[in-house]
């Protein structure tokens, strides 16, 4: 029987979906219609469980799943021995404190004897600890937001993505712990036949990142701009420069970063580049 890579995915969600979303741009083919616990790709070896986003780095760490795909600040706060093995850049969001609106917030002494309420009990013991300042910490398991406006905690600790929940419950953000977005991680312990699955979707995966942080990029220019241009566009390795029919013109293909796009245009026109094009590319293996 052929084996197949477990990967355990939380049940519901923005993750969730993005998550199945990565795997459907890898080419991978899952069965549409109800969500089941466990199903299986029809054209690569892998096997998705689909798990609670707190209980997935404990079934990785024992081997119940080979994989997950699972927020940092799960991975941080469980604390459990598993082994992250690639970001991927989606479901990004940061852990804050954050406190009354109508506070005067005077840094992170003004924490010292209150009370917090958190998902992340772990996260936030180990920063107070560091810090040296003692805080009371309340654990609850949702809706942490209401916490002070009920009269539970002076201040709240939680994931914030937009800030929007925070003012609607008469809070603000005094202080951002860390950042954390999903990554990929891995039972330390997996046999060869499993680490020989991962690469291949590894590869995928890796693809699919660079295709979408990249654009492909076309555009006509003087000859006597293309050494500066071509500075400005190193491309994978050098950009494809071919001649046009008018003379002392070229076109040049190449591939540019997509956050440093708008500053590379506005160089690239005052360098005498026209008919510039952006592409989207489907997949960059490099």
């Amino acid at each position: 029987m052929e084996q197949k890579l477990k990967i355990a995915i939380q049940k519901s969600g923005r993750l969730s979906e993005k998550s199945l979303e990565l795997l459907k741009e890898c080419g991978i083919k899952l069965p549409n219609g109800d969500r089941k616990l466990k199903t299986a790709a029809r054209n690569f070896p892998i096997e998705i469980l689909f798990l609670r986003d707190d209980d997935i780095p404990q079934y990785v760490e024992q081997g119940v799943a080979d994989l997950g795909f699972i927020g940092e600040n799960e991975v941080w706060e469980k604390d459990k021995d598993v082994k992250t093995i690639e970001k991927l850049g989606f479901a990004s969001c940061r852990l804050s404190l954050a406190i009354p609106k109508d506070e005067l917030y005077t840094g992170l002494q003004y924490f010292n004897k209150k009370k917090i309420a958190t998902s992340y009990p772990k996260i936030l013991s180990k920063f107070f600890d560091k810090q040296g300042i003692s805080v009371e910490i309340e654990e609850i398991g949702g809706s942490v937001e209401i916490a002070t406006s009920v009269g539970l905690a002076d201040a709240i600790f939680d994931i914030v993505s937009t800030g929007s929940t925070l003012i609607m419950n008469g809070l603000k953000e005094v202080e951002i712990l860390m950042q954390s977005e999903a990554v990929l991680i891995a039972n330390k312990n997996l046999d060869p036949q499993a680490q020989l699955i991962l690469d291949k979707l590894l590869f995928r995966i890796k693809a699919v990142r660079n295709s979408s942080e990249n654009k492909y990029i076309l555009l006509n220019a003087p000859n006597e701009s293309i050494p500066q241009i071509t500075s400005i566009l190193p491309g994978m390795k050098a950009p494809t420069i071919l001649p046009l029919a008018i003379e002392g013109w070229s076109s040049l293909h190449s591939v540019v970063k997509e956050d440093e796009f708008w500053d590379i245009i506005d160089q690239l026109k005052k360098l005498g580049a026209q008919g510039i094009l952006v592409c989207p590319i489907e997949k960059m293996v490099v």
